[in-house]
């Protein structure tokens, strides 16, 4: 069975959208047989995030990024829903608050990195401030250009402290989000997550794509890999990030602690 993880990995200094096809799904043929290999790796993951947790030495970093639409709640819903919320704690980075504001651009995002033994999941991150900021024109050029590097530094430093960091940014086509916009105006029970700061962004398509692209080159390290996750298709998308984070884990390795128990005493106390 072909893994899919490397092939969905950014690799070297340009990165052009329009070369990874959204509704691609490299190394899995179907529906049905991506659904097979979800349970697997939904399994797998309950596994290694206890491992995780009792070693206790290490954690993982998830950052999920995207267009609206492209999926992000989904994921955490379905591909990552196998994390113990005792280890695991999601963290959806909105609008600044003004105190976060007030503060350099990481540190709302620092306080939230995962302790040892933990699992963090950003629903964006701390790549807003490289995309919304740049699209908008909230802050000029030369500051967010120079938080690339920061980035990386940062990330590298999280790495050197036992932190893995995997970044997924989820592809959707336009007409994709298209048809989710309008599922949301069909659906009652999807129509609360409609705002017309959904038609605004949408406007600024190519922008986005821009500020994506240079991201996903400049920040996509040996420590810190972006992937460029296929999500037209809601179940490739799914195995594909299922399939990566399981196979991080298992590079891994974490090691549950040996205990230092005499075993034949407290037998003996807990057979009285």
């Amino acid at each position: 069975m072909k893994r899919i993880t490397e092939s969905l990995r950014v690799r070297g200094r340009a990165v052009r959208l329009a070369d990874w096809n959204p509704r691609a799904t490299p190394g899995c043929k179907d529906k049905d047989q991506a659904a097979e290999r979800l349970t697997q790796n939904l399994a797998r993951i309950d596994t290694l995030q206890y491992l995780l947790y009792g070693e206790a030495r290490r954690s993982l970093l998830i950052v999920l990024q995207g267009m609206d639409t492209a999926g992000k709640d989904g994921v955490i819903r379905k591909a990552l829903t196998a994390f113990n919320p005792q280890g695991c704690k999601v963290w959806p980075f909105k609008v600044p608050t003004p105190d976060e504001a007030s503060h350099d651009f990481l540190w709302r995002i620092h306080r939230a990195a995962p302790a040892r033994g933990d699992i963090a999941i950003f629903n964006r991150s701390h790549y807003e401030d490289v995309l919304v900021v740049r699209v908008h024109g909230l802050v000029p050029r030369n500051v967010w250009s120079r938080r690339f590097k920061i980035i990386n530094a940062f990330e590298d430093d999280l790495n050197a402290q036992g932190t893995r960091v995997l970044k997924f940014f989820l592809h959707v086509s336009r007409d994709e989000q298209r048809k989710r916009l309008l599922a949301r105006l069909d659906e009652p029970l999807k129509r609360w997550k409609f705002s017309d700061a959904d038609l605004i962004e949408r406007t600024h398509w190519r922008g986005y794509q821009r500020a994506y692209e240079e991201a996903l080159a400049r920040c996509s390290t040996k420590h810190a890999p972006w992937y460029v996750i296929p999500s037209d298709r809601k179940w490739y998308r799914d195995l594909a990030v299922s399939e990566i984070v399981v196979d991080t884990l298992e590079q891994m390795n974490p090691q549950l602690p040996k205990a230092k128990l005499e075993l034949k005493r407290l037998r003996a106390r807990l057979a009285r």
